[in-house]
């Protein structure tokens, strides 16, 4: 990917154990607007590594820093401690962000597939904490919204030779939630469920052909309806993961 001025490994400490981030600067000047980022893979699989290129992309193309997040990885760890790990994460950067040539007051949460479930899941943690304005922005890569997917983008977009099958949905959400029937209709867990007023814009990148795209559109909807900012680009012809391949 592009190369940086500076690559950098922190670690943030926080009550649910210390996370590794990774910081891409791409040359800025002064204090930056930051876009802090979960990578995919159903809360169980990748790393910062596998997502290393797509992130070097968003902080060369929107001359901001990019700040990577090594949330722990199911099944071993189970929601809401990733969760929790990126709401603590947002906060810490509030305190540290300026050493790191951050500017703490213009910060996006964004991820792809599971983490972009994180991403808007720390928003309405955060907002419904008290601190809506620690999160200015979202940007949802073909998100997690819900367990369940339509039964036509499952017909469709599910079937064995997939990028993302119907048995991996399942697979990836009982990692996620375990034998607690009760995750899937938490809000912070199935954003599908929440009460979406006070979030700040949001960008969502779907792929047409994809399992989870009829609830992304149906959560565009939902979101316009609570009075947030929405910008939706559906690609044709695109699968799940297609952000890994560009």
């Amino acid at each position: 990917g592009p190369k940086m001025r500076a690559t950098l490994e922190q670690v943030a400490q926080t009550e649910r154990g210390p996370v590794r981030l990774r910081i891409y600067d791409p040359g800025v000047t002064g204090l930056s607007p930051a876009l802090v980022y979960m990578h995919g893979g159903g809360w169980t699989l990748f790393s910062l590594d596998t997502h290393d290129r797509v992130m070097r992309e968003y902080a060369a193309r929107s001359g901001m820093i990019v700040v990577g997040v090594d949330y722990a990885l199911s099944p071993e760890a189970r929601f809401p401690v990733a969760l929790e790990q990126v709401v603590a994460v947002v906060r810490w950067l509030g305190q540290h962000g300026a050493a790191l040539g951050i500017d703490a007051s213009h910060i996006a949460l964004g991820g792809d597939s599971a983490g972009g479930n994180l991403s808007i899941g720390a928003a309405l943690a955060l907002r419904d904490a008290g601190e809506p304005d620690r999160v200015h922005g979202l940007l949802l890569i073909y998100p997690a919204f819900d367990r369940t997917c339509t039964p036509e983008a499952l017909r469709r977009y599910g079937g064995p030779g997939a990028v993302l099958t119907a048995e991996e949905v399942v697979y990836f959400w009982d990692n996620y939630g375990g034998d607690d029937p009760r995750v899937t209709e938490n809000p912070l867990a199935c954003a599908i469920h929440a009460r979406l007023d006070g979030l700040p814009p949001v960008c969502m990148t779907i792929p047409e052909c994809d399992v989870l795209t009829d609830t992304s559109v149906t959560m565009a909807q939902r979101l316009t309806a609570a009075g947030v900012k929405v910008s939706m680009t559906i690609y044709p012809g695109a699968t799940h993961s297609f952000i890994e391949a560009m």
